[in-house]
């Protein structure tokens, strides 16, 4: 098949967002079988086209969402595809839906973000030969939002590069540990966008919990922030006496070796995660994984299994009980991170999250 698969307008692909990595991602798979073009956004850094065997990276002109959809829809039109994937965006679906009538359009969706509900967005999804959600939670939560387009949607769930994101032997996570100046400490995690729906005040309570039995134990954060907000963390760091090391947004290229030196990766979301990839990387990681009982998380975690689950995820009690559980025991930690890691490779895999697609497509 030729896939098209449209990105939205805000980040190149390749690209920081965590839209645009799990498209690059999944496109790298579909082109081992099949000719795939991704349309992104011009970058100043990157060429308009780029060519990687069987997949293409097309960067059309933006500076607005109509500039760049109009881009969009002006490089496509006159091609042809077997089918057609929209990420994330349900105006642009529409729009390409009306220019392609008789190609397969399908609407990936990767969080409720954009999807409010409106009769203008139910409008446009009715477009759709197909909608895809990335977890059963987001899944169920569309289909109770539009009803009329309940027998449209499917789950797909994502993945994971298992060859990058791996365990790290002893010595791999001492270096690392004294590369950020933690020395010997028992090192907390956290990872994503550093905004208040994300829980990191939940977690610098937790951590100065933790500190009254694991006295050493410091907190790692990483992600985008905006300077009041760092701010104010910093501060209730400060007041609750937590070491708190900002290592800033860690290109995704690097990001596996920030998870292989932790000894915990801690998941506080405070509002519905559509799927929570943060967890599954820690995972492939071989790092044991607590984090909030909300939305898709619970389709990757098993509580007591291969991480464990926090129901009172507003409150720090939860978080803090089961991280000095890990920290007491270093058989728990291993066994957690070892059926963490026998997890991902069963179930969160790119190839698998490609050949989902695939078939969904060819039944169109």
């Amino acid at each position: 098949m030729h896939i098209l698969m449209i990105a939205p307008e805000q980040i190149p692909v390749p690209g920081g967002g965590s839209v645009e990595i799990c498209m690059l991602a999944i496109a790298k798979r579909l082109a081992r079988r099949h000719r795939v073009t991704i349309v992104s956004r011009v970058s100043g850094r990157l060429p308009r086209k780029s060519r990687f065997g069987n997949l293409t990276i097309v960067r059309v002109g933006t500076g607005s969402h109509k500039t760049y959809i109009a881009s969009v829809l002006s490089y496509i039109r006159g091609r042809h595809y077997d089918a057609i994937q929209v990420d994330n965006r349900p105006y642009y679906m529409a729009k390409v839906k009306r220019l392609f009538p008789h190609t397969p359009v399908s609407l990936f969706l990767h969080s409720l973000t954009f999807v409010p509900r409106s009769r203008s967005i139910a409008s446009s999804l009715k477009s759709a030969n197909l909608i895809i959600a990335n977890s059963s939670s987001l899944k169920s939560n569309l289909r109770g939002m539009f009803p009329g387009v309940a027998h449209k949607i499917r789950m797909v769930h994502l993945g994971v590069d298992a060859s990058r994101f791996k365990p790290a032997s002893g010595s791999y996570r001492a270096a690392g540990k004294r590369r950020y100046g933690l020395g010997k400490s028992f090192t907390v995690l956290f990872a994503g966008r550093v905004i208040p729906r994300k829980g990191v005040p939940v977690l610098i309570r937790a951590v100065s919990k933790v500190r009254r039995h694991i006295p050493g134990a410091k907190l790692v954060v990483a992600g985008s922030a905006k300077p009041g907000y760092l701010g104010q963390l910093r501060a209730q760091a400060r007041r609750y006496g937590v070491p708190m090391k900002y290592v800033g947004r860690i290109p995704h290229s690097r990001i596996h070796r920030l998870y292989r030196m932790a000894d915990c990766f801690v998941c506080p979301s405070q509002k519905h995660e559509a799927f929570g990839l943060v967890n599954v990387e820690a995972m492939a990681s071989g790092v044991p994984v607590v984090a909030s009982n909300i939305g898709g998380i619970r389709e990757i975690v098993r509580h007591a299994r291969n991480g464990y689950l926090v129901n009172q995820y507003r409150s720090s009690d939860t978080f803090a009980h089961y991280i000095v559980k890990i920290a007491r025991s270093r058989a728990l930690a291993k066994r957690l991170g070892a059926e963490g890691r026998r997890t991902v490779l069963r179930r969160f895999s790119w190839s698998s999250t490609a050949a989902r697609l695939v078939s969904l497509y060819r039944r169109r």
